[in-house]
């Protein structure tokens, strides 16, 4: 468990730093393309792409962070609702969910990297499979942060264990 919980933390790492930098990305193209159309009525033909693929990868591993801070929607009430044991087996389902969809989304959005690996961006140039890797980065986060959650939620003891 402590490898797992090690593991996640650098992800956790990484995922904020990428989110950081690709919104200080955005946070200074969006403004220059901006003024460059409204104030110079000239537009660069790289700003719309790098913007774009700046904010799917900051959406991405934003996404996988605030997953790891509680920021995803739940229905709580629902589970409150129920007895323990119908709750617990309704937790164990939306474990076993969440798993295979990260899983299921981490495959196809691998698929999509390789598959436009030859493929280029029309104004910069980019490999596309750049700004498609976004998707199997966030979501392979994503899934080893649940999986950690799961364990925790079979084994409640390794809770407040460290490394």
């Amino acid at each position: 468990m402590w490898a797992l919980r090690g593991f996640n933390e650098f992800l956790v790492k990484i995922g904020s730093w990428g989110t950081i930098l690709f919104l200080a990305v955005m946070a200074v193209v969006i403004p220059y393309e901006v003024v460059g159309r409204y104030v110079f009525q000239k537009m660069s033909i790289w700003s719309g792409e790098v913007s774009t693929y700046s904010l799917a990868w900051a959406s991405m591993l934003g996404s996988a962070v605030g997953l790891k801070k509680g920021y995803q929607v739940s229905m709580t009430s629902v589970v409150d609702s129920l007895p323990p044991a119908p709750a617990r087996v309704l937790k164990w389902g939306a474990y076993l969910f969440t798993l295979f969809f990260f899983g299921a989304m981490f495959h196809y959005g691998l698929y999509q990297t390789i598959y436009n690996a030859k493929q280029t961006s029309p104004a910069i140039g980019l490999v596309m499979s750049i700004p498609y890797a976004s998707l199997p980065a966030g979501f392979f986060i994503m899934f080893f942060l649940t999986l950690e959650e799961f364990w925790v939620f079979l084994r409640p003891e390794e809770k407040g264990k460290g490394r």
